[in-house]
């Protein structure tokens, strides 16, 4: 009878410790850091593009390209446009994430993370690691259809909602 009661009780512990157990020490609406900032600096929550046309002014953020000519091989179309778009702001259960894409001659040439996760040390660690993994796989699939990393799946989800975001935002296919 006492081994029995010693398992029953060593098992409700077991169980308690279980479902207690917490995998991060903050939710939603936590503190973020800023890891590269524009001209809307990292609070901006929509999508922008900045780019130029051949005279080397900014295009239209509407990415309007009716007026004038009508060619969009100049700012933000897909056949020769230049510049950056900054995505608009995934809010994902960890935090916000957000990136910004360089664009020239109609390809991705870069992707920067503008806004992800820091609120703990295990943020930190999970996007140390997989950032970098992100952003090779944006670059090499020039859009936003790219793998999530095993262990951030948050963080992958909210990557890919802004990076589709930025992508739209330059007129990229």
């Amino acid at each position: 009878m006492r081994r029995i009661t010693i398992w029953l009780l060593s098992t409700v512990a077991a169980l308690v410790l279980l479902f207690s157990y917490r995998t991060s020490t903050m939710g939603a609406g936590g503190e973020t850091s800023a890891i590269a900032s524009g001209p809307d600096g990292p609070a901006g929550s929509g999508s922008s593009w900045t780019g130029a046309d051949g005279s080397g002014s900014p295009t239209d953020d509407s990415g309007d390209t009716s007026s004038g000519s009508g060619d969009t091989s100049s700012g933000g179309g897909t056949s020769g446009g230049s510049g950056t778009a900054t995505g608009s702001v995934a809010q994902t259960r960890w935090g916000p994430v957000q990136v910004r894409i360089t664009v020239s001659g109609g390809k991705i040439t870069d992707v920067t993370a503008v806004q992800v996760p820091d609120g703990n040390h295990r943020d930190q660690e999970i996007n140390d690691y997989a950032v970098p993994i992100l952003r090779q796989e944006a670059l090499a699939a020039q859009s936003a259809r790219i793998d999530t990393v095993s262990g951030a799946t948050v963080t992958s989800d909210g990557y890919r909602e802004s990076l589709q975001s930025a992508v739209d935002a330059a007129h990229l296919k």
